[in-house]
């Protein structure tokens, strides 16, 4: 199996969609935490969902998902960038069981964040119901928010993860039932099919009486976009007076990237160099 997002659209119909598979990337996801089993399916869960939506997206920049908890789980956040490169990180205290999403998160959101290298940033904030999952979630939130009728399958087991999404384009001429027909078809997907056959061999089990046209593969791949810029960016968030009283405590100061585990380091030096020509900064949110 190899990483592969391949988008598919249906001739005769305003129909389109998008099929993707991760090994590599999902692997190299869990190698940097270990994880409990619930959240690596989760995680899983989201890194197929994420590539998925962002390949809808016509747009240069990333797509970031955060599922925000008070309960066993208190973060989860997967980024895939317009270039297909997925991170992914989370935050759990204690034992995480194996219960519903909403009994994991507590009081909790899911936001979906898109973050165009250029422009404005949009976010959405995803409500869910009880016992929904991930794929229940998401089709909800592009029903509402994005008016595009949308539907999503998600799977993952032993370090794989896939997913696939078909999509009621806004516009279009065609079969005015193929829409009905493509759910009803795409219900039979197991997660047998979805994880362990070639992606052209599931749409074509699924789709062979359709005509559909498969587009080039895409390969989504493990990128981190941590720098040790973007880091001082945040000591400088932190603020001045905050960073100082650290440094006066320990000598220097250590960050590590919570997506890839690169550390940073900054001495007094640094940290000079760092804040030369700026005042005390207020504090804000910490992100690399």
């Amino acid at each position: 199996m190899t990483d592969t997002l391949e988008r598919f659209l249906f001739d005769d119909a305003p129909v389109r969609g998008e099929i993707v598979q991760l090994d590599a990337t999902f692997k190299e996801v869990l190698s940097r935490q270990d994880y409990p089993p619930v959240l690596r399916h989760l995680i899983g869960e989201l890194l197929a969902a994420a590539s998925l939506l962002s390949a809808t997206l016509k747009f240069d920049g990333t797509l970031i998902m955060q599922l925000h908890g008070t309960g066993a789980v208190r973060l989860i956040v997967v980024e895939c960038t317009s270039d297909m490169t997925l991170r992914a990180t989370a935050r759990w205290e204690g034992e995480v069981p194996d219960v519903s999403l909403a009994e994991l998160l507590g009081r909790g959101r899911f936001v979906i964040t898109l973050e165009p290298k250029e422009g404005e940033t949009y976010q959405g904030i995803v409500g869910f119901e009880p016992g929904q999952r991930v794929a229940q979630i998401i089709e909800h939130y592009m029903e509402r928010s994005e008016q595009l009728a949308t539907r999503l399958w998600l799977s993952c087991r032993d370090g794989r993860a896939a997913g696939m999404l078909v999509q009621k384009m806004p516009a279009g001429t065609g079969d005015p039932d193929a829409w009905e027909r493509v759910q009803k078809l795409s219900e039979t997907l197991t997660d047998d099919e979805l994880l362990d056959l070639p992606v052209r061999e599931t749409l074509y089990r699924l789709f062979h009486q359709e005509q559909v046209r498969v587009f080039d593969p895409v390969a989504p791949r493990f990128a981190c976009t941590c720098s040790r810029e973007r880091v001082g960016g945040m000591l400088k968030m932190v603020g001045r007076h905050e960073v100082n009283e650290v440094l006066a405590e320990r000598g220097d100061i250590d960050v590590t990237c919570e997506f890839c585990g690169k550390p940073y380091h900054f001495d007094a030096v640094d940290v000079a160099q760092l804040f030369a020509g700026h005042g005390t900064d207020a504090a804000g949110p910490q992100v690399h």
